[in-house]
This record gives C-alpha cells, structure tokens and sequence, in this order.
C-alpha cells in the first residue's frame, strides 16, 4: 500500500465547495463524474503529483452528515497544505478573499499560518524550514 488514495472532506454543496477550492485556493479538479444519484468529484493541491493523495469532496446526504460539515474534527487544524513559497501563495489567497484565523508565524519546524475554508474547516499553510 503505497499511499492514502483519498481523503474525504464533507461538504454542503459540490458546486459552492468547487468555487472555494479551485477558484480561490487554486486546486486542479481531477474528476467531476456525475451519475444517477452519485457525483463523484476529487480536487488536488496545485502542482501536486498526479498520484498524489486528492481530496474527495462528499456531499452531506444525511442530517448527521450536515451537522459535521465544517468541524470534521471538533474545531482543531484538518488538513495542512505545504507550500514551496509560503508568502506567494499567502498573499494570493488573501487576493482572493481567504480568511485568516491565525496569522503567519515563523516556527522551528517552519512558516505557517491558519485559514478557515468556507464551511470552517481549519487548515494549516505551511513551509517547512530547510534542514542544513
């Protein structure tokens, strides 16, 4: 088992979340299927391999399902999306209206600031410090 194939990520609408993750954080769609009472839509970081893990975008079907749109995991950081340039990719999101819940901060480990996608999920921007 050489990766995680996909991560699923539940969400209250297909077309609102593709707005927010293709057109204001950048994501590639990497399929859009849609059948008879199933769409099957996976997004992925910009740049990412194409065997990179993608992210499943899971329409809530269910009351329990809607109710943890936007706290998958009880308000902690959910996913952490590593850049190669931490202030170009900053200062775009801000371009586009991302909202910043913790601001950049220079750690050991790295340069990181916390954003909240538009259901409020938290997710990490992070590039991590070069190792000498």
């Amino acid at each position: 088992m050489p990766h995680i194939a996909h991560i699923s990520l539940v969400v209250r609408d297909y077309d609102e979340a593709l707005a927010f993750y293709v057109h204001k954080l950048g994501f590639t769609l990497v399929e859009d299927n849609q059948e008879p009472n199933k769409r099957w839509v996976t997004i992925r970081p910009p740049g990412a391999s194409l065997d990179a893990t993608t992210i499943l975008l899971a329409r809530a079907s269910t009351p329990e399902q809607l109710a943890v749109v936007g706290s998958q995991t009880g308000g902690r950081v959910f996913l952490f999306l590593e850049t190669d340039n931490f202030q170009r990719d900053y200062d775009r999101f801000t371009k586009n209206g991302v909202e910043w819940v913790r601001p950049p901060a220079t750690m050991d480990y790295g340069t990181v600031a916390v954003f909240r996608d538009l259901y409020g999920n938290l997710w990490d921007l992070i590039q991590r410090a070069k190792i000498s």
